[in-house]
């Protein structure tokens, strides 16, 4: 056999173990994946067939229900006498919205002005607030909370506007995100439209606010998502079951006295919280549009 023949077979026979080891790798990541998706997906579909468990206790012997009833849900909504579920379902939804375009407006604001704007304390003021990021936001609660009961916010008819300053208020701090996006788009832009006759105003929400959308939309999500989930900041101020989130609603529905009868109710309770972030995430994703076709110059 000459050389030639032997070379082209060793070629054949080594592209052959690197196509079955091609194959074998990606056999062996399909499963990983599949036993990760199954990981991850039982917790939620035992959650979901246990909000229509006809047995309200959280002991039982078997891992998912064998009775099914819709009674859950619709006890959530008519039984208040305990606890007043849709109550605290839209002091969150109120507070989450506010805090959603408040806090838009601040981390837009203030990136902008770290991103186009030059002033002396710009570097420091950075500096100060990279730092402070630093520390965990729970070392300000009982500060924030003494601050609040000092100027009368935390008093019951105040206590949704108190969530909504104390949620808002910390969200321009957030704006390093936003801020390193902005960077990326070309000052030629700006530069342009004012010498085409823009304010800096309209170079702002012409020109930046259409570029910045995908960043938009995620600032929008982490608003609406902090007031929404968030547990310790609610717990401090809320002294009163009338003016509890969801959050401490899901709490209160796992404690020793209320346990027996509300284990389902919290189940199928966390599957209505689940609805308006998926809404929120549907309706958000369109505008994912990493490009500047949406700018308008002039």
């Amino acid at each position: 056999m000459s050389s030639h023949s032997i070379q082209k077979a060793q070629s054949h026979s080594l592209m052959h173990d690197a196509k079955k080891r091609r194959i074998l790798g990606d056999i062996l990541s399909h499963l990983f994946l599949a036993v990760m998706a199954v990981i991850w997906l039982v917790p939620i579909v035992w959650v979901f067939a246990e909000s229509f468990n006809k047995n309200t206790a959280p002991y039982t012997s078997t891992f998912f229900p064998t009775e099914f009833t819709l009674d859950n849900y619709v006890r959530l909504f008519t039984d208040k006498s305990v606890l007043n579920f849709p109550k605290m379902f839209m002091n969150t939804f109120i507070v989450a919205c506010f805090v959603c375009v408040i806090s838009v407006a601040f981390v837009l604001a203030v990136a902008y002005c770290m991103s186009r704007l030059r002033f002396r304390t710009r570097r420091t003021f950075m500096n100060v607030v990279l730092i402070l990021g630093m520390f965990p936001g729970i070392m300000a609660v009982s500060a924030i909370y003494f601050i609040l009961k000092a100027v009368g916010l935390t008093s019951e008819g105040l206590t949704t506007i108190a969530l909504i300053l104390v949620y808002s208020a910390g969200s321009g701090a957030g704006f390093y995100v936003m801020k390193g996006y902005m960077d990326t788009i070309p000052t030629s832009l700006d530069e342009a439209a004012m010498l085409d006759g823009c304010t800096r105003l309209q170079v702002f929400y012409k020109i930046i606010i259409p570029i910045c959308k995908p960043m938009i939309v995620y600032q929008a999500i982490i608003g609406f998502l902090t007031p929404w989930l968030d547990f310790v900041m609610a717990k401090v101020i809320c002294r009163t079951q009338s003016n509890y989130t969801v959050a401490l609603g899901l709490w209160l529905m796992l404690q020793k006295e209320y346990i027996q009868n509300w284990y389902a109710r919290f189940a199928a309770a966390a599957v209505l919280i689940s609805i308006p972030i998926a809404i929120l995430f549907i309706v958000m994703q369109r505008f994912y549009q990493e490009s500047m076709s949406g700018s308008v110059k002039g």
